[in-house]
């Protein structure tokens, strides 16, 4: 049994059946049946040279840079994105609940970049408590990267949710940790913020 609850509930969910394999460098990666056409294009497609260069491999295979929650019902000209680049408006996340509208459709969208290296099983996972109780846990999963070819970031939008709606949901914040990891276990992100429901933004 592991001695901390909270880490448990931000660990991935295995799906049975599958381990990871063995992480392999760009250059590995590159020269795999370095005779077939279709895998080089997809090679490509990942940034990896015929040599396995990518550039210089320095720094985080990979930075999240925003999440996003997005729905049809906000305002004209309402936005809300928090900026993970940002370790001031991070704390401020967590100390300034956002106000999300009860019982509507909305969806979470994720930027991020690859800096270098090939990141497998790439993950969001998400717990929400109030008052200290498990309500809720998402985990999408984002899939496996390369470095974008013309360095710019990935975009993830994940299926819709609803939030929910009621007297009962209103009443209280909701804290909630998110956490963006891999395959090998690494950590990209992690990050508290808060919310409250209400029957407008």
């Amino acid at each position: 049994m592991s001695g901390n609850p909270e880490e448990d509930d931000l660990k991935p969910t295995a799906t049975p059946g599958y381990k990871p394999s063995v992480a392999k460098t760009a250059e590995e990666y590159a020269q795999l049946d370095a005779n077939d056409e279709s895998l080089n294009r997809w090679k490509a497609s990942l940034g990896l040279n015929a040599d396995g260069s990518q550039g210089v491999a320095s720094g985080p295979k990979l930075s999240v840079l925003t999440l996003e929650l997005d729905s049809p019902t906000l305002p004209a000209g309402k936005k809300l994105i928090f900026d993970l680049s940002d370790n001031g408006k991070l704390a401020d996340l967590k100390k300034n609940p956002i106000t999300i509208k009860e019982g509507i459709e909305y969806n979470v969208r994720i930027t991020f970049k690859v800096n270098h290296s090939i990141v497998s099983g790439v993950r969001y996972i998400q717990v929400v408590k109030r008052s200290g109780i498990k309500v809720d846990k998402l985990e999408q999963m984002l899939g496996s990267y390369g470095p974008h070819p013309k360095n710019e970031p990935y975009i993830k939008n994940f299926d819709p949710e609803e939030s929910p709606s009621g007297m009962v949901a209103r009443t209280g914040t909701y804290n909630v940790t998110s956490r963006v990891t891999d395959d090998d276990g690494e950590i990209y992100a992690n990050w508290d913020w808060a919310f409250k429901l209400a029957k407008e933004w």
